[in-house]
C-alpha cells in the first residue's frame, strides 16, 4: 500500500474592503508613508470596521470559497483547525462557530495558537489527522482580527497589522503530493518580547488591566526582529538539508508577511531569487496566521502540480517553523 500523504486541494481567502493606508495612519500617530515602508515593506491593511464582526466573519467566506470551488456538501468535512491569537471569544472555539457558519455539521473542530506561526503548526496537525487514515477532508484555516488588539496610539505596533483569513483543504494522496516535512520550534522565554499581557489566568480583565492598555498586542521590535530573521531563515535552511534539496529545487518560497527584511534574509539564506518569492505585504500588512494561506490564495494561478514549496514563519512569544509542500493540484 502507497504511503498516505496530505495534499492540499483546493485554497481560500478573504480580506475585508475597508482600507486603512500609511496616509490614514499619519492623521492618526506619528509616523509617515516613508518611515513605515523603509522599515516594512506596507503600504496599506485591510480592516474589519463592521460593528459586530469577528475573526469567524473573516474565515467563514474563505472556507466557503473551497465549498464552492470543489463543490463539497459542507456535512463532507471531518474537521475544522482554526490558527489564530484573536478568536471571536475565549469559548468556544472559534472553529466551532466557523463550522456552524458554513453548515459543517459533522465536522470536530478546534482553534490553534501559535501567533504567527499558528497555520504552519495547524497543517502540521491537520495533515497527521489525514496521514493516519481516520479522516478524509480536513480544512485548515488561518485567521486574525488583529485590529481589536492592536493600540491605534501605539506607532510601533499599529503601522503592522491587518486583517485577513486563508485557508486550505487537506485531502489524503497516495502519489506523493502534499506535506512532506515540518520542522517546528518553539522558545517561551520570548514572552516578554511579543506578547498580549492581559485578557487570560495570569492578568484577568479589570479596570486596571483595560486602563493599563494591556489588552493590545505589545512588541519590542528590535528583539524580535533579531530572532525572526535568524529563526525564520535558519530554520528553512535547515529543512531545505534534511531533505537534501537547495534553492534550485524549490519553486517558490512562501514567507510569513511579518517585515519586507525578513523575507528578503530568508530567501538570500536559502538562495532563492526575489522573483520565486511571495510576498503581498505592501496591500494587507501582517495579518499573523492568515499570512501564509493568503500568499497561497493569491498565487494559486501560478502554482503547478508537483512544485516543491517551503512555508516559513516565526511567532510570538516564540514560534517558528519551515514546512515542505509538494503541490498537489
Amino acid at each position: 500500500m502507497n504511503k498516505i500523504t496530505a495534499a492540499i486541494t483546493a485554497v481560500g481567502g478573504y480580506v475585508p474592503e475597508t482600507k486603512l493606508t500609511n496616509f490614514d495612519l499619519e492623521k492618526m500617530v506619528d509616523t509617515n508613508d516613508e518611515w513605515i515602508r523603509t522599515r516594512t515593506g506596507i503600504s496599506e491593511r485591510r480592516i474589519l470596521r463592521e460593528p459586530g464582526k469577528a475573526t469567524s466573519d473573516l474565515a467563514t467566506p474563505a472556507v466557503l470559497e473551497i465549498l464552492r470551488k470543489k463543490n463539497l456538501d459542507p456535512k463532507e468535512i471531518d474537521c475544522i483547525i482554526c490558527a489564530t491569537v484573536t478568536p471571536d471569544m475565549v469559548f468556544p472555539a472559534t472553529a466551532n462557530i466557523i463550522s456552524d457558519k458554513v453548515g459543517a455539521t459533522n465536522a470536530f473542530g478546534f482553534d490553534l495558537n501559535a501567533a504567527c506561526s499558528g497555520f504552519l503548526f495547524a497543517l502540521t496537525t491537520g495533515a497527521g489527522f489525514i496521514e493516519s487514515g481516520r479522516y478524509k477532508k480536513v480544512i485548515v484555516v488561518g485567521a486574525d482580527k488583529m485590529s481589536a488588539i492592536v493600540d491605534y496610539t501605539d506607532r510601533n505596533t499599529c503601522v503592522i497589522f491587518g486583517d485577513g483569513a486563508g485557508a486550505v483543504l487537506l485531502e489524503a494522496n497516495t502519489e506523493g503530493y502534499g506535506v512532506q516535512d515540518s520542522l517546528l520550534k518553539s522558545d517561551g522565554s520570548g514572552v516578554k518580547y511579543l506578547r498580549m499581557k492581559a485578557g487570560g489566568s495570569l492578568h484577568p480583565a479589570s479596570v486596571e488591566t483595560v486602563l493599563a492598555k494591556e489588552h493590545f498586542a505589545y512588541q519590542e521590535g528590535q528583539t524580535v526582529f533579531k530572532f525572526a530573521v535568524k529563526g525564520m531563515a535558519d530554520i528553512s535552511a535547515e529543512l531545505l538539508e534534511r531533505n537534501h534539496l537547495t534553492g534550485d529545487d524549490i519553486a517558490w518560497l512562501v514567507p510569513h508577511q511579518a517585515n519586507l527584511r525578513i523575507i528578503d534574509a530568508t530567501a538570500n539564506r536559502m538562495g532563492i531569487s526575489k522573483d520565486k518569492v511571495m510576498i503581498n505585504i505592501s496591500k494587507y500588512g501582517n495579518t499573523t496566521a492568515a499570512t501564509i494561506p493568503l500568499c497561497l490564495w493569491e498565487w494559486e494561478d501560478k502554482l503547478n502540480k508537483g512544485e516543491n514549496l517551503v512555508l516559513a514563519a516565526f511567532g510570538g512569544g516564540f514560534t517558528w517553523g519551515a514546512t515542505l509542500v509538494k503541490w498537489g493540484f
